[in-house]
């Protein structure tokens, strides 16, 4: 799986924690050793604006570069106004592991979106992994997933 990595400032700690945690699964063949992953930055801690790392991030997983993206700030409510307003993205603000395995199962979210000031370093790797892991059911969710892209579809172009 091809995996989009991005952070404000806020973020960059975690997002090593989960550099770490997949360098880790491809070297010891555990639980993922077929994710790769890039860095969209940020490397830094110093004061960045959260879009210009959403925007490549959405952009890349809408355009089928990537599978899936991760994206870190303050609150999360930043990267996920910005990743949202990629067309064909879906991207969720998660807090634990059962929302990560609920966005993808009910919603098939495609980027997960963490507060970096309320989340410990495991807590956030065993959301990645979870977000990983799940697909996407089917049922009664694919038919109101298709609603939902039958409104974005019906949006583009509008503003």
């Amino acid at each position: 799986m091809r995996i989009a990595l991005g952070a404000d400032h806020r973020g960059v700690a975690l997002k090593a924690s989960i550099r770490r945690a997949l360098d880790e699964a491809a070297r010891d063949g555990s639980s993922a050793p077929n994710h790769t992953y890039v860095d969209f930055g940020s490397h830094s801690e110093e004061a960045v604006d959260y879009p210009d790392f959403a925007q490549p991030v959405a952009e890349g997983v809408a355009a089928g570069a990537f599978d899936r993206g991760v994206l870190i700030c303050g609150s999360g409510v930043g990267m996920s106004i910005a990743a949202n307003k990629v067309p064909g993205v879906r991207a969720a603000l998660v807090h634990d592991p059962d929302g990560a395995r609920l966005s993808r199962e009910h919603n098939d979210a495609n980027v997960v979106v963490l507060p970096g000031r309320s989340l410990a370093p495991d807590t956030v790797v065993a959301i990645v992994e979870t977000f990983l892991d799940t697909p996407a059911a089917g049922g009664r969710h694919e038919r109101r997933r298709a609603k939902v892209a039958g409104m974005e579809r019906s949006l583009e172009g509008t503003t």
